[in-house]
């Protein structure tokens, strides 16, 4: 009975220290991004940098901070119906390795139905998906002094298609006139720190090789 006891003991004291010794191992992200890797950068006007020279938008400053290329496919004004059918297009014309989905802020603000807003960034992602192109959304949220936080239908398509997504760095721009161009665009500040939100995203999912 006390061999028992004590193999029962030493057994845990094993299997402690190795639960232990596993949750103090840094996670290492299992797909690298190669130096010669191409983002693309899809969306309306909080993609194009609205209110910035071009160097400003927060693609460009992305490029600068990861040293890879970037594509800027940021049109003002556009709503997320005319988004799902021109992004097939620039798909085909840069082939990237992953797409940064930003889109919907004008469907808000012209108050579309959340549900088209929901199929269209749905049809964005499968169409990206199908292709093998990886996904990460960039939440938006309602421009209003009362929701300045992203539309909860940004996280549930991130949970129902396992994507990676920023949902915290517009509202949180939008919420401080420091970083504020107007009441619903970044300035160039606060195109800067989106650039650094979504260098972290990018950087939780990949392993970065800054030579080849």
């Amino acid at each position: 009975m006390r061999i028992s006891t004590f193999l029962i003991t030493l057994f845990l004291l094993i299997a402690s220290t190795v639960i232990i010794k596993h949750s103090m191992t840094p996670k290492i992200p299992p797909k690298e991004l190669k130096a010669t890797a191409t983002i693309l950068a899809f969306g309306d006007s909080l993609t194009f940098g609205y209110g910035v020279l071009p160097h400003e938008s927060y693609p460009a400053r992305l490029e600068q901070r990861i040293h890879r290329k970037v594509i800027n496919a940021g049109i003002p004004g556009e709503l997320s119906d005319e988004g799902a059918k021109r992004l097939p297009s620039m798909l085909e014309m840069y082939h990237p390795d992953v797409l940064l989905l930003c889109h919907g802020g004008n469907d808000i603000l012209q108050k579309k139905s959340e549900a088209s807003v929901r199929h269209n960034i749905e049809h964005m992602v499968r169409l990206a998906q199908t292709r093998h192109i990886d996904v990460i959304l960039i939440g938006v949220p309602k421009f209003s002094l009362l929701h300045l936080s992203s539309l909860p239908l940004y996280k549930e398509i991130a949970k129902q298609y396992h994507l990676p997504i920023e949902a915290d760095i517009l509202p949180y721009l939008l919420r401080n006139n420091h970083y504020k161009h107007d009441w619903i665009h970044p300035n160039a500040n606060g195109y800067e720190k989106m650039a650094e939100a979504i260098e972290k995203v990018l950087r939780d999912q990949y392993r970065f090789k800054e030579s080849e």
